[in-house]
């Protein structure tokens, strides 16, 4: 062999095996349950020089402590208002900053987390992809006990063994490590149904408690309106989100493959003005054979002003106390028009604020909040954050007489599109998918078992939550859903398609180009869908199938149809329901094409 070929050959071979950075050089060692968070801090440094680098856990458990985290200010929507948290400083036991081509290889390791702390926060990172983990917490922020026996004068509850707790003075007493419960936000599960239910601590706080056997403890005062049965289990949280499970802020190109969330503080996993998300294999659930029923405080997945492409595929996502997948941008309003070209904005909502919503180069929306409708388009030229809540915007072109104070701004630019196939959501109280986004939707082969609240929801509001935009573009295909929205009676629309807005502008609507292809509808009761100012809308080829899962409701229209055109009804299956009742309100005949009856209800 010639000698330069062999130093070609020796130096790539040397560049291979330095590309996997194993975490044991660093003294990050697995099953000793020391704090591995300062050496893992510096086997991430060490990828820095070294393209296409791999950090290598051997498998085991790892354990991380806050306290040799570094600690970042962030701003993260819908987490926490000013006076809940003000500081917005966020400890993580992995932290990514300005990194590129990276992959985290966990080997089916268990990282537990100890404190408030978050799993992981990537920060202007490129190219990073984590696979083959699970993450829990040592003491979950969620507290959970089991009803054995219940009456009027007293609840006897087995409290599960990871939620620690202690009596002072007759109460019982919700803590942690370093942290204690004190606003409660509580939910009554049953393990046998799936069913979840809004509860509350209130009695409880007022009751007399005390240690009967271990893990046993009997709470002595008025449960008369206390409505739960033995075996179900109360989840008990602070309502406060002042953490979240994973973050990732202005990043692009993140890859999730294999990762267990077997709980997460706060919003869950939440991405932030990043760009081409695949997660594959995501399980948002408890750890098998923990006993535990809850997985995250709130939400799943949390998108909010993201672009690219959005892919979630082959997951789970059960024991939530919020909604699974949430997929959104921000509105904000306008508050001045400084000058011709300059706005002054202001977020809206307390739980959203601080972080840039625009950049030079960003597509924006003008519209009213009432109506939604969107009557003028501009491109950002600069743009200055005023202080916490507002910004100054500088456009490429003066806006025209039609806008005043009090519309509103929609970063067009930062819309993503989403894919979510082949995954199962379950045991939530509260919805499956959120979506507004004006990109394509594809939304197929899932699985909605007994949501709470509705297992799809296309809204877009200015007055709320001020969770933006509309849709164009979406496909719900072949998914199953499964007695949903019991909770959101009497519109417990198993698919909810409801902008905010107030004024209905004639020939304009907010959201257009919606099917709803071959799917299979469970239900117990007669709602199926509910859709406003929507242009477009196709419900064919679904199959309707009655149970006996709860009690059935007053009569309701199945198809609630409100403000909306160029709908067509078709070769739709409704079993025993030979004619269920379509409901149209602000629409003329012309606007619907069915081969059902339908009811038109006057303006």
């Amino acid at each position: 062999m010639k000698p330069r070929l062999l130093i070609l050959l020796l130096f790539c071979c040397k560049l291979s095996f330095a590309q996997d950075i194993d975490v044991r050089k660093f003294g990050v060692e697995p099953n000793t349950f020391a704090d591995a968070t300062a050496g893992l801090a510096k086997a991430i440094e060490a990828c820095r020089d070294q393209p296409n680098s791999r950090v290598i856990f051997p498998k085991g458990r790892y354990d991380f402590w806050p306290d040799q985290a570094l600690e970042n200010t962030y701003y993260i929507s819908n987490t926490s208002t000013v006076e809940e948290y003000a500081s917005k400083k966020i400890k993580a036991g992995l932290l990514l900053k300005q990194l590129k081509n990276i992959t985290i290889e966990g080997n089916n390791s268990n990282f537990v987390f100890h404190g408030k702390m978050a799993t992981w926060i990537l920060d202007n990172c490129e190219n990073i992809r984590i696979q083959n983990l699970s993450f829990d917490y040592e003491r979950p922020g969620m507290s959970e006990l089991k009803i054995k026996e219940v009456n009027p004068a007293f609840v006897l509850a087995e409290i599960h063994p990871d939620s620690k707790f202690d009596i002072i003075n007759g109460t019982l007493q919700w803590y942690g490590e370093k942290w204690i419960t004190k606003n409660f936000h509580a939910v009554l599960l049953n393990p046998e149904t799936g069913v979840n239910t809004y509860s509350s601590w209130d009695p409880f706080l007022k009751s007399t408690a005390h240690v009967v056997a271990p893990l046993l403890v009997k709470f002595e005062g008025d449960f008369s309106k206390f409505k739960a049965k033995p075996g179900e289990v109360l989840t008990v949280r602070d309502r406060y989100r002042d953490y979240v499970g994973a973050f990732n802020n202005r990043s692009k190109n993140i890859s999730l493959q294999n990762v267990h969330m077997n709980f997460m503080h706060g919003l869950g996993i939440i991405s932030q003005f990043s760009e081409n998300l695949h997660y594959d294999s995501v399980y948002v659930e408890p750890k098998k054979g923990s006993g535990r029923l809850i997985a995250s405080s709130a939400d799943g997945m949390h998108f909010s002003g993201c672009k690219g492409q959005i892919t979630v595929e082959n997951c789970r996502f059960s024991g939530l106390h919020d909604d699974a997948i949430n997929v959104h941008g921000t509105h904000l309003k306008v508050m001045e028009i400084v000058a011709g070209n300059q706005l002054r904005l202001r977020f809206m909502h307390g739980q959203t604020y601080g972080f840039e919503a625009f950049v030079k180069g960003d597509t924006v929306g003008l519209l009213r909040a009432k109506s939604l409708q969107i009557f003028e388009n501009n491109v950002v030229k600069s743009v200055k954050l005023i202080n916490e809540k507002e910004i100054l915007i500088t456009l490429t072109s003066e806006v025209s007489g039609l806008l005043k104070t009090g519309d509103f701004v929609e970063n067009i630019t930062w819309t993503p599109s989403l894919t979510v196939r082949n995954s199962r959501f379950a045991a939530s109280n509260a919805r499956g998918i959120l979506v507004t986004t004006r990109r394509k939707v594809l939304i197929e082969n899932n699985n909605f078992f007994r949501l709470g609240m509705h297992a799809i929801l296309i809204e877009n509001d200015a007055m709320g939550w001020f969770e933006s935009g509309p849709v164009t573009d979406v496909t719900i295909r072949n998914n199953e859903f499964t007695d949903c929205a019991y909770n959101s009676y009497p519109n417990n629309y198993v698919i909810n398609i409801f902008p905010q807005n107030a004024e209905l502008v004639p020939n304009y609507w907010v959201h257009k180009n919606i099917r709803i292809l071959n799917n299979t509808f469970k239900v117990y009761d007669d709602p199926i869908l509910a859709a406003r100012s929507t242009n477009g809308l196709i419900f064919q080829g679904n199959k309707i199938i009655q149970t006996n899962f709860m009690k059935r409701g007053d009569k309701r229209p199945a198809i609630l149809l409100t403000a909306d055109t160029k709908v067509i009804i078709k070769d739709n299956s409704f079993g025993s329901e030979k004619f269920p009742l379509v409901e149209l309100r602000n629409m003329k005949k012309s606007d619907i094409r069915a081969d059902l009856p339908f009811v038109l209800k006057e303006k």
